[in-house]
């Protein structure tokens, strides 16, 4: 897939349009994407609310695997965790996916997420299950 067609893979599904993702970059090994900070993405304590950020490390995981299988693949997310290591107070926040192994059934990745001063904010470990 074309950068342009994981751009419109990704944006054209309405929950990532709602949070304002989108695809930044392809790489051999995954993508990049970003979010920018917004007031509704905000929680209690004023900083971006970890759902979301987990939300980013799963649409990084699932467009990389797009990308890696040219959109032909369906997969669905079986198992998340994640470390949060620093809070978004504003700027975007930027994912990087890394898919460490594509299996038969299973595929895991590792996506490191950055906050505007290039930061490491986040790491999470994400594993999809492939679909028939």
């Amino acid at each position: 897939m074309t950068l342009r067609e994981l751009r419109e893979l990704s944006e054209g599904m309405p929950f990532n349009k709602l949070v304002g993702i989108r695809v930044v970059r392809q790489h051999s090994d995954g993508v990049t994407i970003a979010c920018p900070m917004s007031e509704r993405l905000r929680n209690s304590a004023g900083v971006m609310h970890g759902g979301v950020m987990a939300t980013l490390a799963d649409v990084a995981m699932g467009v990389g695997l797009a990308s890696h299988f040219d959109g032909r693949r369906p997969v669905t997310t079986t198992d998340m965790k994640i470390n949060y290591l620093r809070p978004i107070q504003n700027g975007k926040l930027v994912a990087r996916s890394h898919l460490l192994r594509v299996g038969k059934r299973l595929c895991v990745g590792r996506v490191d997420m950055f906050d505007a001063k290039r930061q490491l904010a986040a790491v999470a470990i994400v594993t999809y299950m492939l679909l028939e």
